[in-house]
Parts: C-alpha cells; structure tokens; sequence
C-alpha cells in the first residue's frame, strides 16, 4: 500500500528541514555532506497578493513528503537556494533555484536500533518532469528535466553504492541535488508542477541478498505570480547552495 503522508517522520524533523515561514539554515544532511545551504534568515511569508496555485512549497518556503511501501518510508524534501530563496518572488521570466533530498527509512526498526537491522535501500536512478499550467489554457512548456544514474550527480563524491545504486537508507546514505536552475516560462504561467521519479532496489529483509525494484513517484506544484520584472536572482558561487 503506498499513500503521501504531510506529517513529519520524526527524524527527517531532525535532520531536514522544518515547514516553518522560515526556510531552515541548515544543510538536510549536514553530517553526509556541508553546511552551506540555504540562507539561515530568509523568509518566504505569504504575499498580500493570492497565491495564483496551490503549493506547500510556495507557501512555507520547504515540501516534504513520506511515501510509505511495505514498511518503508521514502521521503522527499525540496527547499529554494540562496539564488533565488524568496519563493513568492517566483514569476515566470528569468531562472528560478532549488534543491531536494531523496532518503528512506526502515519504519520496522526504532530510530536507535543498529544499522545491521535494517534494510538497505538503493537508489539506481532519479528522473524529474516538468509541466506548467496558464491562465488561458496554452502550450505545456517543460522548464526542468533531468534524468540521470543518481550515484553519478549527487552532492556526495563518493556515495555507498553498489550494482543497485547508492544507499538512501537513513542514516547511512541520502541522496542530495543542489541548486537546479528552472528555466524561464511564458507570461501566462500561473504554476509549475514538478513530477519526480525514483527508481530503487530495497532489501526484502535485513541482510537478505534478494533485493526488490520500486518506482517511488511524487509531484510537487509550484506557484509562480505575475510580474513584468524577471524573478531576481542573487549573485553566488554555484557551489553554496
């Protein structure tokens, strides 16, 4: 049974971020990768103008979502860099910046139990669509794609992996992309949905040999507000976000 909770999973409260008005400073895994990330002051409060679409991201400056098979939590996390972090200052000219986390936990085992008794789980590839929705109903653009063995693009130089990919099981491996340029979009646009796909192998039990293939799916809008002016982005190395 597979369903998308909005509750946080108690320790991705821990180490993502919180869906607060404030985008969190921290990095989702500071202790896999750095502590650069996102901006620990800048604030996404809601804009006295209505929200154009309906979106989590939009409107708390983070989306987090926990897809849960067979006992296994996937999570999804995607917060705006630096570059361009007030996330009601999105239009449709000039490129818009974000960054998201793929990670999973064994929901089977407690928090504290050792890593030995849970299962591992593999990511082997991260796919991400993209679609816009306008005001009069125009031609779909495609501002973000990315398909790619996900071992190869992750923030991490040298992942745990395997022949199924690289290890996303909490705490031992996450999967993290920064700083993704969304490209501009028609003046119409009113909204961007974001379709992501991951592929993994997950163990069928702890220590088992036999590992099993999921498509772990999650589609995440994005408002995108009027405006004569390009969304203003700020000038830092690619790197910091």
């Amino acid at each position: 049974m597979t369903r998308t909770r909005s509750r946080l999973f108690p320790v991705a409260a821990g180490l993502l971020l919180t869906a607060t008005a404030l985008l969190s400073g921290c990095s989702a895994f500071d202790g896999l990768t750095s502590s650069d990330d996102p901006s620990p002051s800048v604030t996404t409060s809601p804009t006295a103008t209505e929200t154009p679409y309906p979106s989590q991201f939009t409107r708390d400056g983070t989306f987090q979502s926990h897809i849960e098979i067979n006992g296994m939590d996937y999570v999804y996390t995607l917060y705006p860099t630096k570059s361009t972090p007030r996330t009601n200052e999105w239009y449709p000219k000039g490129d818009k910046y974000f960054s998201f986390t793929f990670q999973a936990y064994d929901l089977n085992r407690a928090i504290r139990d050792p890593f030995s008794t849970k299962r591992r789980t593999y990511l082997s590839r991260i796919q991400v669509d993209s679609s816009t929705v306008t005001y009069d109903g125009g031609k779909v653009q495609h501002p973000y794609e990315l398909d790619a063995d996900a071992k190869t693009i992750t923030f991490d130089p040298e992942p745990l992996s395997t022949t199924y990919g690289m290890l996303v099981t909490s705490p031992k491996g996450a999967f993290e992309l920064r700083n993704q340029k969304i490209k501009p979009t028609s003046d119409d646009t009113k909204g961007i949905d974001l379709h992501f796909t991951a592929t993994v192998w997950v163990q069928e039990s702890p220590g088992s040999e036999k590992f099993v293939k999921k498509v772990i799916k999650q589609k995440v809008p994005i408002a995108i507000f009027q405006s004569d002016q390009p969304t203003k982005a700020q000038s830092i190395p690619v790197d910091a976000n």
